[in-house]
């Protein structure tokens, strides 16, 4: 029985004795990594799409106005179309109060021609064509109004029509994104991480240690005793 019992003990040992190997140095790079993907595919999934319309508005000079006057008025306009009297105007169209209003909207202009560009902005593909023809319309109004003392009229060029795809990001871009930035993360964080020698500090350190310790040859000749000693012990002994 005795017999038979011993060949298990060396296997039940040397299972005991099995160690789980760490893991390599560079493995934050793909945690990060993958934790960024998962949580910009998640952000992409979970958040609700954003849709943006956009309708033109351009200045047209009377036949008393030189066309750089235009331009300019243009650009005034493009800064006006977003104050709370335009917004005054174009509220009751939009359907949302002026407060809202101001935060779905955003014109740009050209330093080239005088085209006024309204972009409105919501969750809903039809409020967002509505917000920018409401804004277009109401600049339009506002500043026809001042048309015989400025030479310069506002015109609707083209409308506003519910955009078919949403203007953010979809989820496989948003995984993409979040997936150099966790790698980007991961890669800064292997470089600073504390602990970490560069390969010139180690070869400085041993360069250092091996200064410390003294040769072998070195010892040896300063223990050997000096040539007056060895001379000055004969001679002790030889009186004696």
């Amino acid at each position: 029985m005795a017999d038979t019992a011993d060949p298990k003990k060396p296997a039940h040992r040397s299972h005991r004795g099995r160690r789980l190997l760490p893991p390599p140095a560079w493995w934050p790079l793909p945690a990060c990594a993958l934790l960024g993907l998962a949580a910009g595919g998640a952000y992409g999934l979970l958040k609700a799409p954003d849709y943006a319309a956009t309708s033109y508005v351009v200045a047209v000079p009377n036949e008393t106005t030189e066309p750089a006057t235009a331009l300019g008025f243009a650009q005034a306009y493009g800064r006006i179309a977003t104050s709370s009297s335009t917004l005054a105007y174009a509220q009751p169209r939009a359907g949302i109060d002026a407060r809202r209003l101001r935060t779905q909207v955003r014109t740009e202009t050209s330093p080239d021609s005088p085209m006024i560009a309204v972009t409105g902005m919501s969750k809903s593909p039809a409020e967002a064509a509505d917000i920018a023809n409401a804004v277009a319309d109401a600049l339009t109004l506002s500043s026809n109004q001042a048309a015989k003392n400025t030479g310069v009229q506002l015109l609707l060029f083209n409308q506003a029509v519910a955009p078919g795809e949403p203007a953010s990001p979809s989820a496989a871009i948003s995984g993409a994104v979040g997936l150099c930035a966790g790698g980007l993360l991961g890669g800064l964080w292997l470089l600073a991480r504390p602990g970490r020698r560069r390969p010139q500090e180690q070869q400085e350190g041993a360069a250092r240690d091996g200064a410390a310790q003294p040769e072998p040859g070195v010892e040896e000749y300063a223990s050997l005793p000096a040539q007056g000693e060895h001379s000055e012990t004969k001679e002790k002994e030889s009186v004696r």
